[in-house]
C-alpha cells in the first residue's frame, strides 16, 4: 500500500485567473539529452527549432532550472517524487535483464498520484526507466492510466524498436522486424499522445511526455534526414552494430550521417512539440493548459553525437554525466495564455524537485512533506513572493562517484568522491563565471566550508545507493 505521509499546504484548489470549477491541464514535455544550445532561441545556428522558440517568445523562460541529475533514471526519479538525488529512491541507472532497470517502490508516492484527489487522469508518454514491466514500478502502478512507449531506458537507445507497450500490453512491431526500419517509435508514440489530449479535453489531465529524442542513437526518418543531407560537413560516421541476435538490444546502430540525423530529430520533436500546442488550441483549452518543455540533462556524446560541433551546451562546461552546468542546467519554457506573462525571463533558480510542489499547489492537493522542492507557482503566475533555496544538491554514482552544490551564485563540485573521501572541491563565481573556467576556492575558503556542511549533511542512503557511506562522508 502506499503511504501517503503528507502535509498539508494551504491553496487554493483552482488556478487563480479561472472559473471556480475549472482546473488546469498540464502538459510536461521532457526531451531526452537535448543541450542548453539545441533550441535556437538559445544560439543553435545549425538548425532551427521555431515551435519550442515560440514557449519561450509566449510563455516564461527559466534561465536557471536544473534537472533532477545528470543521467536518465535519476534524473526522471527526482521529477516525479519532488526529492532531489541525496533523497529520492533511484539514483543511477540500475539495469535489469533482460528488460527494464530498478523498480521504484510501490510505496514511494509519484506526481500522478499526488493529482488523482483533485480528479485529474494521468497519460505517460515515451521513456519510463523506474521499473520493469510488471514490477511495483511499472507506470501503472505508480498513477498513471495510461502508458504508451518504451518501459525500458536501454531499448529505448533504438528508434526503430521491435516491440513498445500499450499499457500492460506490449505491441511488436512486425514492420522493424529483423533488420527493417519501416516504424519510428517516436511518431507512433506522438500519436498516442495527441489522443490521449483529445480524449481527456472535457476533463483535467496530466501528461507526461518523456521523448526519447534526440538520445543516442541518432536516427531520423528519411523525410527529415533529406531536409538535411548535405548540409553539414560528416567527417566521421558513426560504426554500430547493425545486425546478429544482439540488433535492437541496447548497443546503437551505425549513421553514416550523424550530423544530419541531429539536426533531423531535433526538427521532428520540434514539430511535434508545434503539433501538441496546435491541438490545445483547435480543441478550446489552450487557455486552460499549462505546458512546459525542459530536458533530462545535458548533451551526450554517444552514438555518433557531436555535441562540441552544434555548441549543445551552449556557454556551460562539461556533458552528460558531469554536474559541472553542462550535465544538468537544462532549459525550461512554461506556456499558458492568459496566466503566463508572454515574453518573460525569469533568473529564478530551481530544479526537477520543484515541479511537484508546483503542480500540486497549481491543483489544490496535498504537498508531500519530504519534498526538497519550492513551489514555483508565484514566479509563474506573477503573483506574490518567490521563495528561493538555500541550495540544490547533486550526487552522481558513476564514474568514481560525483557530487555537486549550487549555493546562490556558488557552484562547489567534487569529483571522485568513491575513490577518494577527501577529494578536494572546486569552486565556481556562476555570478560571473557561467563557465565554471575559473576555480576560486582557495580564495573562499569559508564558502568551501559552508558547502562541504551541506554535500555531509544533504543526502540519505537509499536501499540499493548507498553511494559507499563508508568511504565517502562529504567531509
Amino acid at each position: 500500500m502506499k503511504r501517503f505521509g503528507w502535509m498539508a499546504i494551504c491553496c487554493a484548489a483552482v488556478f487563480s485567473a479561472g472559473a471556480a470549477d475549472v482546473k488546469p491541464n498540464i502538459i510536461y514535455i521532457l526531451a531526452d539529452d537535448l543541450g542548453y544550445g539545441d533550441l535556437s532561441c538559445l544560439g543553435q545556428e545549425h538548425f532551427q527549432t521555431p515551435n519550442i522558440d515560440a514557449l519561450k517568445a509566449k510563455g516564461m523562460f527559466f534561465s536557471d532550472h536544473y534537472s533532477g541529475s545528470t543521467v536518465c533514471a535519476p534524473s526522471r526519479s527526482a521529477l516525479l517524487t519532488g526529492q532531489h538525488t541525496g533523497h529520492t529512491f533511484v539514483r543511477g541507472n540500475k539495469e535489469i535483464m533482460p528488460e527494464g532497470q530498478h523498480p521504484i517502490p510501490d510505496e514511494v508516492v509519484l506526481l500522478p498520484e499526488m493529482l488523482k484527489p483533485a480528479g485529474y487522469v494521468s497519460g505517460a508518454f515515451g521513456k519510463w526507466g523506474l521499473g520493469y514491466p510488471g514490477s511495483e514500478g511499472d507506470p501503472l502502478k505508480q498513477g498513471f492510466d495510461v502508458f504508451y512507449g518504451y518501459n525500458c531506458q536501454r531499448l529505448g537507445h533504438h528508434y526503430y524498436p521491435y516491440h513498445l507497450w500499450d499499457n500492460d500490453e506490449m505491441v511488436v512491431l512486425d514492420a522493424n522486424a529483423g533488420t527493417a526500419k519501416g516504424a519510428y517509435g517516436p511518431e507512433l508514440i506522438h500519436e498516442q499522445t495527441l489522443k490521449f489530449i483529445e480524449d481527456n479535453k472535457d476533463r483535467p489531465f496530466f501528461a507526461y511526455v518523456a521523448s526519447i529524442i534526440p538520445h543516442a542513437e541518432l536516427a531520423a526518418p528519411e523525410e527529415y534526414m533529406n531536409q538535411f543531407s548535405g548540409k553539414f560537413e560528416e567527417p566521421k560516421p558513426f560504426e554500430g552494430l547493425d545486425e546478429g541476435p544482439e540488433l535492437r538490444l541496447g548497443r546503437y546502430q551505425s549513421q553514416p550521417e550523424p550530423r544530419t540525423a541531429f539536426a533531423a530529430m531535433i526538427t521532428l520533436l520540434d514539430d511535434q512539440v508545434g503539433e501538441i500546442v496546435a491541438l490545445t488550441e483547435k480543441l478550446g483549452i489552450a487557455d486552460r493548459t499549462l505546458i512546459i518543455f525542459t530536458s533530462d540533462n545535458g548533451a551526450h556524446q554517444e552514438g555518433g553525437a557531436d555535441p562540441d560541433f552544434f555548441n549543445s551546451n551552449g556557454p556551460f562546461r562539461g556533458h552528460k554525466r558531469d554536474l559541472y552546468d553542462g550535465g544538468v542546467h537544462v532549459p525550461m519554457m512554461a506556456y499558458w495564455p492568459g496566466h503566463i506573462a508572454a515574453g518573460t525571463t525569469s533568473d529564478h533558480i530551481s530544479a526537477f524537485w520543484d515541479i511537484v510542489p508546483t503542480f500540486t499547489e497549481l491543483v489544490g492537493v496535498e504537498t508531500p512533506a519530504d519534498t526538497d522542492g519550492i513551489s514555483m507557482l508565484p514566479e509563474l503566475l506573477g503573483e506574490g513572493d518567490q521563495p528561493e533555496h538555500k541550495y540544490l544538491y547533486w550526487e552522481f554514482h558513476e564514474r568514481g562517484g560525483r557530487v555537486a552544490v549550487r549555493m546562490g551564485k556558488w557552484k562547489g563540485v567534487r569529483y571522485n568522491v568513491l575513490k577518494d573521501p577527501n577529494a578536494p572541491m572546486k569552486l565556481f563565481d556562476l555570478s560571473v563565471d557561467p563557465g565554471e573556467q575559473n576555480n576560486v576556492a582557495d580564495q573562499h575558503p569559508e564558502t568551501v566550508e559552508q558547502i562541504r556542511k551541506i554535500m555531509a549533511g544533504a543526502r540519505t542512503d537509499s536501499e540499493i545507493f548507498t553511494f559507499g557511506q563508508k568511504q565517502f562522508k562529504g567531509e
